[in-house]
């Protein structure tokens, strides 16, 4: 009998030893080695092949860059305009994308939508492993989707999904979700870093010799970040993140890696009785204000992708009870807030050390761009001083650690957004300042943040 190879992973960080060890060499972790079968040391088992005729994607072959043909590989609309533009314009045939969330974030319905809508005009097939079939179906007749045409299977066995699917050829296969699958070859317990790893590199497999569109459904940990093996993320084509508080109806869909488009592209749902419905229209969800003018609060303008994102940001600066001034900020960067609070006081003249500073994006946006740093001093300034701003003022720019407002990107683009939403001033760098100006809008450039703070 031919001997059976195996070896050890450690179900935290995914190192291969040798042999069974108490502490992981790579992560220093106790405990966490687990043993994987690698197959027979006579006779290794050959891997599946799920080539379709005509299909020579996975056939190696030298080809000049020139010569390789792009209209071959047409993109597919997903029938949801907001995904299609985190996707990059649609789904690529053969590629394999990963939505991830928070639980209750919405995952499962957005593919669920997808999955029916797209099976009226192509096959597909929708893989549950956490939920039963009557359990899928009844969300389906609740969100009134069409039913009909729509394959279900309830598997958490890769082997036999890609012997299903190979029977089926479906050009779209979801697989909810990729923690809860396992092979048959490991023996760790699903959930496992071997165990996601394996499965995912299996599916994948599928997805790419077949030339199908694989969705795979992944958890995340209590930090926000995917649960399982680094790896993943760089088997994948693309990564979404669905993010969404249970407080608010509103989630955006975010691409943290997109081998087929941009990465800082955000879809905007809103979730409603019948499901996610795409928002068209997302800065006019964030700009709903209060009537009366408060201090604090100001209107700034992002840059998401290919459009401008009209977002109010509020700041509450009060005296210190402690010996140490807190400093908190939600949807910003708070060593950014602290750094810009040493720009203030250095070249604004504004002292804060014996103030707590609380800065809130409104809306749960994430602002990962510097071209809120102007609005966000201002914001602090209008609060510290108790006097409240206009609420026909937008402002935008990035402030340098000399005091200069540099120009951002697009700022063109950004004023004729804010215009169109009704907003009279706009305080912007002086280098983003259009010669033309903008009808109905006065615009005023400024170079160093006293300027912005004396404008204002």
């Amino acid at each position: 009998m031919a001997k059976v190879k195996s070896a050890f992973v450690c179900t935290e960080c995914g190192a291969e030893h040798g042999q069974w060890q108490g502490q992981c060499a790579s992560c220093k972790e106790w405990n966490t080695l687990s043993r994987i079968s690698l197959g027979s040391a006579a006779a290794p088992a050959a891997k599946p092949d799920f080539r379709q005729q005509g299909y020579a994607g996975a056939i190696s072959a030298v080809q000049d860059l020139s010569e390789i043909d792009l209209e071959s590989v047409p993109r597919v609309s997903s029938t949801i305009g907001e995904l299609d533009r985190v996707l990059g314009g649609g789904l690529v045939p053969g590629s394999a994308i990963l939505i991830g969330g928070n639980p209750g974030a919405g995952k499962s319905t957005l593919l669920l939508q997808v999955m029916c809508l797209l099976a009226q005009s192509m096959s597909a097939l929708y893989v549950t492993g956490e939920e039963s079939l009557q359990q899928v179906g009844m969300r389906a007749r609740r969100l009134g989707l069409p039913e009909k045409n729509l394959k279900m299977l309830a598997e958490t066995n890769v082997e036999k999904i890609c012997q299903i699917a190979q029977q089926q050829s479906p050009r779209m296969l979801v697989v909810d979700s990729i923690q809860v699958m396992h092979s048959s070859d490991i023996q760790s317990a699903p959930g496992s870093v071997s165990q996601v790893r394996e499965c995912a590199a299996y599916l994948i497999q599928y997805a790419k010799q077949t030339n199908t569109v694989l969705f795979l459904v992944g958890h995340v940990t209590k930090d926000g970040t995917l649960a399982g093996p680094k790896v993943l993320e760089h088997m994948i084509d693309c990564f979404l993140m669905l993010d969404g508080g249970s407080d608010s109806k509103f989630r955006t869909l975010r691409g943290q890696k997109n081998r087929f488009g941009a990465v800082n592209e955000l879809g905007v749902f809103a979730m409603t009785e019948k499901g996610l419905k795409e928002v068209k229209n997302p800065s006019a969800i964030f700009l709903a204000r209060a009537e009366e003018e408060s201090p604090g609060s100001l209107v700034m303008v992002l840059w998401e992708g290919t459009r401008p994102l009209l977002v109010e940001i509020q700041a509450l600066v009060d005296g210190t009870q402690m010996g140490n001034p807190r400093r908190l900020a939600v949807g910003l960067d708070q060593n950014r807030l602290a750094m810009l609070l040493a720009v203030l006081h250095r070249h604004g003249g504004i002292y804060m050390a014996d103030q707590d500073v609380f800065v809130n994006v409104v809306g749960g946006v994430k602002v990962a761009e510097t071209s809120a740093d102007l609005a966000l001093i201002l914001a602090i300034v209008s609060s510290f001083r108790d006097k409240a701003l206009p609420h026909d003022l937008v402002v935008f720019g990035e402030v340098g650690l000399s005091g200069e407002i540099r120009p951002v990107p697009s700022g063109q683009e950004r004023l004729q957004e804010a215009a169109k939403h009704g907003f009279k001033r706009a305080i912007v760098p002086k280098a983003n300042v259009p010669r033309g100006g903008v009808p109905g809008m006065e615009v005023i450039g400024v170079v160093k943040l006293a300027e912005a703070i004396e404008a204002v």
